[in-house]
C-alpha cells in the first residue's frame, strides 16, 4: 500500500476504520464527507496518531462533486490507484420500507443516495485511471464498491426496506458489469457486502433490543452487530495488491448471516 493513492467516500464507521489501515500502511488518501466540520474532526484525530488524509466537503448527490473530488486528488498526486465507495443512507426516514409501503420520495432518495453516487464516482475514476500507467503489478487500479448483505439475502421480519434492497442489488449488478469491461484494462472492481456492522447508519438497528437478540442468532459467528473494523480489514485486502487477481467478486462479511436461519 506505501505511496499508493485511494479516494475513499465517507469519514465514519467502515470508511474511517479503512482509511486509518490504509494510511498505517503507508497509503495517501482522500475522502469526502456531507459535512464540513465532521470530516475536520476527522482528520484532526487523524493527526493525533501521526497520520494525514486530505478531504473535501461535498454531496455526492450533486453530479459536479465527484468530477471535483476526482480533480482535487490528482492535482495533490496525480494518480489514483484505488476507489472505495463506501458512503451511503439508509431511507427510512424518507419513506423506503416494504414495497406495499414504500413512498415515491423513499425510493428515489435511496436509490440516488446509494447507486447514483457510486455510478458518478466509478465514471470519473475509470476516466482517469485509464489514462495511467500500469503500477509495479501491472494494474492501473483498484475499485471497491459497498453493497450490503440484504441485496443477496433479504431479512424480512427487521430490514424489510425495498429501496435499499434493490439499490445494494444494483450496485452488484454495476461492479460486475464494470469488472468484465474493465480488466483488459488492468483495472480491477470488486464489492464487499456486509451484514450489521456497527456504524453511524446502523445506529437505529444496533440500539433495538429485539434486533440485537436476533443478531445473536442471525450473525452467529460474533453473536451480536460486528465492529466495523472487520469489514474494514476485508475491504483494505480487495484494495491492496495482495488481492490482484481478484476482479468481479463480492465478499461477504456477514458474520453467518447468508447461512443461519
Amino acid at each position: 500500500m506505501k505511496n499508493k493513492v485511494f479516494i475513499i467516500t465517507g469519514a465514519s464507521g467502515i470508511a474511517a476504520e479503512t482509511i486509518k489501515m490504509v494510511l498505517e500502511q503507508g497509503a495517501k488518501v482522500f475522502y469526502i464527507g456531507r459535512d464540513a466540520e465532521r470530516c475536520k474532526v476527522f482528520q484532526d484525530d487523524l493527526k493525533k496518531e501521526g497520520l494525514h488524509a486530505d478531504f473535501i466537503a461535498g454531496d455526492l448527490v450533486d453530479p459536479e462533486t465527484a468530477p471535483k473530488l476526482v480533480s482535487a486528488c490528482i492535482e495533490k498526486y496525480g494518480r489514483i490507484d484505488g476507489l472505495y465507495n463506501v458512503a451511503g443512507i439508509s431511507g427510512r426516514r424518507f419513506g423506503d420500507g416494504p414495497i406495499h409501503e414504500c413512498t415515491e420520495e423513499g425510493w428515489e432518495v435511496t436509490m440516488t443516495t446509494n447507486v447514483t453516487t457510486q455510478y458518478r464516482m466509478c465514471r470519473e475514476v475509470v476516466k482517469q485511471m485509464l489514462k495511467q500507467e500500469c503500477d509495479e503489478d501491472g494494474l492501473r487500479g483498484t475499485i471497491l464498491n459497498m453493497s450490503s448483505i440484504l441485496g443477496i439475502s433479504p431479512e424480512p421480519k427487521f430490514f424489510s426496506t425495498i429501496g435499499y434492497a434493490a439499490a445494494k442489488g444494483a450496485i452488484i449488478s454495476m461492479s460486475t458489469s464494470m469488472a468484465s469491461k474493465y480488466a483488459l484494462d488492468k483495472i480491477r472492481v470488486n464489492v464487499i457486502a456486509p451484514g450489521l456492522a456497527l456504524t453511524r447508519m446502523s445506529a437505529r438497528a444496533s440500539k433495538n433490543d429485539d434486533i440485537v437478540n436476533f443478531m445473536k442468532v442471525k450473525q452467529p459467528l460474533i453473536e451480536g452487530v460486528m465492529d466495523a473494523k472487520d469489514v474494514a480489514e476485508s475491504s483494505v485486502f480487495l484494495l491492496s495488491n495482495k488481492s490482484k487477481s481478484i476482479t468481479g467478486e463480492v465478499l461477504k462479511i456477514d458474520a453467518g448471516w447468508s447461512i443461519s436461519s
